[in-house]
């Protein structure tokens, strides 16, 4: 029982995240990412302050979140100020959430990103200046759960595999290819992926990409090497215009990677989660969102080439030191 406020608690605030500010305020500001740039800045504040305010989670928590719910009133049509306040109350609950979910085993894990996909999945096409009722009602549920955490138990992640370690720039690579897809895919009349039939298809494989990073195993520079290849698949059914294709190879990706980073982060201290999350959270996606903005997506092949020099490189280096140790192991022997 103690296990399903912790579910909901991660589950809705990701589900703020991504109707409310992902997708709500970028939409209702018409995507003008100078309009739009007190978030981030917000965003980056919140996250140094969920670690450089000294006191306990719990309070942090129910401060940030009583703030979110404040800010809520005025969606959507917020000003420069209110902007920067929402950006700083979602941008602290960041590393406070990751922070939380330490408590939560692989299982739990799992249902929380699957709610979230799945409820975000199906309310992507609400009308995004009614969705003040969703702000609140989301927050409230994330504040109630709040109350209902257990901030004693310091029970560590349990995962049945060893966790694998994923530089800050890989991880901020992938978030940065997922922000540009996302933020172009949503503008395209085209080919929007939420507003062509595809919710059923794009829920369902948001839920296999979860059980897959949670379950099959592979090494580090495998797994590595098939995010950025699923990806390129994601792009190029993108450039294709194949609706249906992209709808089963994307949510995939976007579920599978999420899973990676979060096992990645969930070695790391509140400090270290903060720092992290600036980058990740913000930069990376701000990135993104500006390179959608701009219509430079066709210049995201180049990123490619650069990720799998990396890889190569990397499996080079490490087939040379697997090489070398081996050696060492028979000089001693």
């Amino acid at each position: 029982m103690q296990r399903l406020p912790l579910i909901l608690f991660i589950a809705f605030e990701l589900c703020y995240y991504l109707l409310i500010v992902q997708t709500g305020v970028a939409e209702y500001f018409g995507s003008n990412i100078y309009t739009m740039a007190p978030l981030p800045v917000g965003g980056i504040i919140g996250s140094l302050m969920a670690y450089y305010i000294k006191t306990s989670d719990s309070n942090k928590i129910k401060l940030f979140l009583v703030l979110q719910l404040f800010m809520s009133f005025f969606y959507p049509d917020f000003n420069f100020l209110e902007l920067l306040i929402l950006g700083i109350s979602v941008g602290a609950m960041a590393p406070l959430i990751i922070n939380e979910l330490k408590k939560a085993n692989e299982i739990q894990l799992g249902m929380a990103l699957a709610i979230s996909y799945v409820v975000g999945t199906f309310l992507f096409n609400y009308d995004v200046e009614n969705r003040i009722y969703l702000a609140i009602g989301f927050t409230c549920i994330v504040l109630i759960c709040s109350f209902l955490l257990d901030f004693k138990d310091q029970k560590e992640f349990e995962i049945k595999q060893e966790l694998q370690n994923y530089s800050l720039f890989v991880m901020s690579l992938w978030v940065y290819l997922d922000s540009t897809l996302f933020e172009t895919l949503s503008r395209d009349i085209n080919i929007s992926i939420w507003r062509n039939g595809y919710s059923f298809e794009i829920a369902i494989f948001h839920i296999i990409g979860l059980v897959a990073a949670l379950f099959i195993k592979i090494e580090k520079n495998q797994k590595e090497l098939l995010i950025v290849l699923l990806f390129a698949l994601s792009y190029l059914f993108y450039f294709l215009q194949e609706g249906l294709v992209l709808s089963i190879i994307y949510p995939f990706v976007i579920s599978f990677y999420n899973i990676v980073i979060l096992q990645t982060l969930l070695k790391k201290d509140l400090k270290s989660l903060a720092i992290n999350m600036v980058f990740i959270g913000w930069i990376a996606s701000g990135a993104g969102l500006f390179t959608a903005l701009e219509n430079l997506i066709l210049f995201v092949p180049l990123v490619f080439l650069i990720s799998l020099i990396k890889i190569l490189i990397s499996q080079q280096i490490t087939t040379q030191v697997s090489k070398k140790e081996k050696q060492n192991y028979v000089q001693n022997i």
